[in-house]
């Protein structure tokens, strides 16, 4: 009786030790790389709405994961080193702001998954073979921006009716930017509105497509999406004004910065919903097998200080449809 009572005790005393073992084991802290062309300082609500999606699903940095950062700073040649030193870190996941910064992850591994916080054309742009089945290492969130392209210059000739000549400000070296400008073309076509292209590779280049597009007598603008015009929105709305031109930009920081107005996606709530991506993946699901979705939040924008600084006025028709108006 009193080996088996001996015995019993021994096997509870291992069992409570190998309990506490386990329950003194570090958690295994997960690491996220955030590769981006921008500064991060250009968007901190958009990456503090992406924390936020990871609070509310139980990660707390320097707890659970940790967020390698690598910005290009608008020094988008950068992205390719920066990428591969993320995969060096061997992060579990990397997350990318626009086509740019996921072009350069997706040469830099074919086996990290990869979540994009946003992109113009994931199909088109080569990232998944469709937003159903992706097909590879890459998920996320689009933005629709094709699509978008040509209600922007719909609303630039309800605000100018008279409106002939447009310039449209893009990059070549974004992989959306194409199939945007065919959307453009189309309802130019519809509209009877001339287009001049320039293309903004560098700041430099902002200001010498302000003067191209006076010397082409542009009436207005079309920004389509540039890291670079992001991250220097200042200096694009200061000539806008100078130039007395009205212009339509893709994001609201613009607007919110005293641009004229924005049409598009809700940007925040992509950032946002970009965490349950995170989430799942951590959680041994493959990018490959989740959908990428398509945005939900719209939002129409009108900052009436912009216009009437550029002696322009918004039809009341125009104005009732806004989201939102900065007076």
């Amino acid at each position: 009786m009193k080996i088996r009572v001996i015995g019993f005790a021994l096997s509870a005393v291992l069992f409570a030790r190998s309990v506490s073992a386990q329950a003194q084991q570090p958690t295994k802290i997960q690491r996220i790389g955030n590769l981006t062309a921008a500064s991060p300082s250009a968007n901190p609500h958009r990456y503090e709405a992406f924390r936020q999606g990871l609070r509310g699903l139980g990660y707390v940095e320097g707890k659970n994961i940790v967020i390698e950062g690598r910005h290009a700073e608008g020094k988008v040649d950068r992205l390719p080193a920066l990428a591969a030193e993320l995969v060096r870190l061997k992060v579990d996941v990397i997350v990318t702001a626009g086509g740019i910064s996921t072009r350069a992850a997706k040469e830099a591994t074919v086996t990290i998954p990869i979540v994009m916080f946003q992109d113009n054309d994931p199909v088109a742009n080569g990232f998944v073979a469709s937003l159903a089945r992706p097909g590879g290492n890459i998920t996320g969130l689009s933005t629709l921006a094709p699509e978008l392209s040509g209600k922007r210059l719909e609303l630039l000739k309800e605000i100018v009716p008279r409106l002939s000549r447009v310039a449209v400000f893009g990059t070549s070296i974004n992989p959306g930017n194409a199939q945007s400008l065919k959307e453009i073309e189309l309802a130019a076509g519809a509209f009877k509105v001339q287009l001049q292209y320039l293309d903004v590779l560098e700041p430099k280049d902002i200001e010498t497509a302000f003067r191209a597009a006076g010397k082409g007598r542009a009436e207005a603008v079309i920004v389509l999406v540039i890291s670079i015009l992001h991250s220097h929105r200042t200096q694009v709305i200061e000539l806008a004004v100078k130039n007395r031109l009205p212009v339509i930009y893709p994001f609201a920081e613009f607007v919110d910065a005293g641009g004229l107005m924005t049409y598009g996606v809700n940007f925040t709530d992509l950032y946002r919903r970009a965490a349950t991506y995170v989430d799942k993946i951590l959680k041994g699901r493959t990018p490959a097998d989740l959908p990428v979705e398509q945005p939900m939040k719209f939002e129409f924008i009108i900052n009436l200080q912009a216009a009437k600084a550029i002696g322009l006025t918004i039809p009341p028709n125009v104005l009732v449809r806004a989201n939102r108006v900065i007076r």
